[in-house]
């Protein structure tokens, strides 16, 4: 099993492999035999057969991985040279978060080939083979060795990425111009210690040439002991031994030997060969043997390169997943849904099967994690070269759902194919909780990044318990009803409402839309675009009758960051306001544009603390604020009402009393700091610092105008209006003015 090195990333997510297998041989001879009769004319077939001879052994290093290249020369240093089986998509990638680049650079590689050492082909993108379909195990294969004979590399000889293999996958290999292929797991080893051969006879046996017999891969529980066991073991009888190397010194990976025990393995396979008990070969000098090349007998016989069929157009438009209801079955090997493939990463036990019915037709797909250190495992679109995955266009937003249900909360997982061939993990959605029923999961992804040509995405399990999923969808923003297209990317720009929790709903009012979400609701009109609906001002629109009441469709998002950490919603007709200490709140009409007038709730008046509440004499309606009130009828408009004046015109009875509505807001300006407000019954209400609020009203305030106001020689009212034995009195700073029926009014 080969192991696919896992990208770094901000979620701790790695490209998705197989979990640990080996694979058995189980091709017929007759079979075998027809395989090569594709490759070898009867010349070559026939070669003789060479005399026993020391045993051969192959150190071959899987995957490109970057940290191959020191073993390498230290390999070469000793005078020995090794075979890298490389996927031409690894080569160049980066690590996209930034750190050490993780592959082989195709400069490194062609640095190994000129130092003597072979490189190999291991498909384009390293999926299972057995999980695909014939024409993406075509272009997997017979592309991967047209890319790096095009980089410069001679490339002979191929490796199943994860051991997986079938007869048909085998001979595609052959039909693509290999001489042989290397397997895994079929050579007595310290992972397999009950198995009985040691080594692959030579020259090899016409039915192993396409699945080479090998031990399983070494990791990090084999001692030097145990990589000396696999030759020393076979030395007696001759053969073949290839072991398989990938990491070095990883502290992530479990396929890796330290520096160390690799350097005292070289040195004793050096050793070993110096006395004459093994040779040292890459996998070509091994055929070579059996096939060499007409030009260079050392070398193996390099035949004409074969272009993979081009991939099926794009679907570009509707649900871009094929197979999305995993109805037609896959490859007869792996038992999965066609155009879809196993992914985790991390140390787990799973295994998928098929159970009836689905959420619609008859089959479902149920994922079961029975034991797990870390990582996840899920169920994808194959990560290939364009036969199943789905096409993605840089910069686009895509909508995906699926249908479920689980004992753990799952997630959307992405990831994304770049260059020849090279996936990387991407991001993944928020989580969404367990469900005993089929419930749907709706997200919209963030942009796709620059570079990317497809995607591939699936619902995880990350930790013991059951998945199952049917009916997978994925849309590109673009394709989609103006609608839901808008509504998914303001649910991609606000990650705080949540997941979807249904689909997209219309015919509402003036053909709106909307969506609900696990913190919320998404709407939309075409007059207003889509908004975001949250928290207790939702709960306020909801009171006011949604988009069908007084205020109709958002026309805002939620706008935090107010002072004292409020917020505000906008609408067609008004806005909402909260804050911790005053709660939701309507504004809207004459009384909202009074309330702008002095700065909303950064002036003088605060946040609103009521509603508008309506119901007053004459048509009238006010709001309470957190420093006053704002009142408005249709004579007289909209005025604020705060502070002593607001206290001295309660004293009265509001607009009830003969004092009526406010006509003019509180001027500010007069002599000694004085303030007034003008009311409808032609009265006012004066305050001074010394003089507190008082009452001008009638006959005696059109005296006191006479004398000039508080300019004049009587200065501020220090009294309302009294009546003393039918005469009636005001008093002033500097002297009073007195009304009788009889008399009218007299200043003194």
């Amino acid at each position: 099993m080969q192991k696919r090195w896992m990208v770094a990333s901000r979620h701790g997510r790695g490209l998705p492999y197989e979990g640990q297998q080996t694979h058995r041989k189980t091709a017929a001879m007759g079979a075998a035999v027809l395989l090569l009769a594709t490759l070898f004319n009867a010349t070559i077939l026939t070669q003789p057969a060479h005399a026993a001879g020391p045993l051969v052994v192959t150190l071959t290093f899987d995957d490109a991985n970057a940290d191959q290249v020191a073993a390498a020369n230290y390999l070469n240093s000793k005078g020995m040279l090794g075979t890298f089986f490389l996927p031409s998509g690894y080569l160049n990638a980066t690590d996209p978060n930034g750190g050490p680049a993780p592959y082989m650079t195709t400069a490194q590689a062609l640095a190994l080939q000129t130092a003597g050492n072979e490189i190999a082909g291991h498909t384009v993108t390293h999926p299972d083979l057995a999980q695909m379909d014939a024409n993406e195990v075509a272009r997997q294969i017979c592309n991967d060795r047209v890319n790096l004979t095009n980089m410069g590399f001679r490339v002979t000889n191929f490796a199943y990425p994860f051991a997986s293999a079938t007869p048909a996958v085998e001979q595609q290999v052959a039909n693509c111009g290999y001489n042989s292929a290397r397997g895994l797991g079929d050579l007595k080893s310290k992972a397999a210690p009950t198995l009985t051969d040691l080594a692959e006879p030579l020259p090899v046996p016409t039915a192993d040439l396409f699945f080479t017999k090998a031990p399983d891969e070494v990791d990090n529980t084999w001692a030097v002991a145990d990589m000396q066991a696999v030759v020393t073991q076979a030395e007696a009888g001759g053969g073949w031994v290839q072991l398989t190397f990938h990491h070095f010194d990883s502290g992530t990976d479990p396929l890796t030997v330290t520096t160390t025990n690799f350097h005292t393995y070289v040195d004793w396979l050096a050793t070993e060969q110096t006395a004459g008990r093994i040779v040292v070969k890459t996998v070509r000098q091994v055929m070579a043997a059996q096939f060499p090349d007409p030009s260079n007998s050392a070398l193996d016989v390099d035949k004409p390169l074969v272009n993979g069929p081009a991939a099926p157009p794009p679907i570009t438009t509707g649900n871009l997943i094929q197979n999305p209801s995993l109805e037609t079955a896959g490859p007869v090997a792996t038992g999965l849904p066609y155009c879809w493939a196993v992914g985790a990463f991390g140390t787990n036990t799973h295994a998928f099967t098929s159970v009836s019915p689905g959420h619609t037709g008859s089959v479902a797909e149920q994922l079961v994690m029975t034991a797990r250190v870390d990582g996840d495992a899920k169920l994808l679109p194959t990560l290939d070269l364009g036969q199943c995955a789905p096409t993605a266009i840089p910069g686009h937003s895509y909508q995906m759902s699926a249908w479920y249900h689980s004992t753990l909360p799952t997630q959307f997982e992405l990831y994304y194919r770049t260059g020849l061939g090279t996936w990387n993990y991407w991001t993944a959605s928020p989580t969404v909780p367990a469900s005993a029923n089929w419930a749907q999961t709706v997200w919209t992804s963030p942009p796709v990044p620059a570079g990317a040509s497809a995607i591939s995405l699936g619902l995880n399990l990350a930790g013991i318990g059951t998945l199952v999923t049917d009916d997978y969808e994925l849309y590109d923003l673009g394709s989609l009803p103006p609608a839901t297209a808008a509504i998914a990317a303001k649910a991609a720009a606000v990650p705080a409402i949540g997941s979807a929790t249904g689909l997209v709903v219309c015919g509402l009012v003036a053909g709106g839309c909307y969506q609900l979400y696990t913190n919320g609701a998404i709407l939309w009109s075409s007059a207003t675009g889509a908004h975001v609906s949250m928290g207790d001002i939702r709960t306020l629109w909801a009171a006011y009758g949604y988009e069908h009441g007084y205020f109709g469709y958002p026309t805002s998002d939620i706008v935090s960051g107010l002072v004292g950490g409020g917020y505000y919603q906008t609408f067609q007709n008004g806005a909402m306001i909260s804050s911790s200490t005053t709660g939701a709140h309507v504004s809207y009409g004459a009384i909202r544009d009074k309330w702008a007038q002095y700065g909303f709730e950064n002036g003088i008046l605060g946040y609103p603390t009521s509603d508008q509440v309506g119901g007053l004499i004459n048509g009238g309606a006010y709001q309470l604020f957190q420093n006053g009130a704002i009142l408005w009828s249709p004579s007289t408009g909209a005025h604020i009402s705060m502070g002593v004046i607001r206290t001295a015109w309660a004293a009265q009875g509001y607009e009830r009393g003969y004092l009526g509505y406010p006509t003019s807001d509180i001027v500010s300006g007069l002599i000694n700091g004085g303030t007034y407000q003008l009311f409808q019954h032609g009265g006012a209400i004066i305050w001074s610092p010394t003089t507190g609020a008082q009452i001008s009203f009638g006959a005696i305030r059109v005296a006191w105008a006479s004398t000039g106001y508080e300019q004049g020689r009587l200065g501020y009212p220090i009294s309302n209006e009294y009546t003393i034995a039918g005469v009636t009195y005001q008093n002033y700073q500097h002297g009073t003015i007195t009304w009788t029926p009889a008399g009218g009014a007299v200043v003194h």
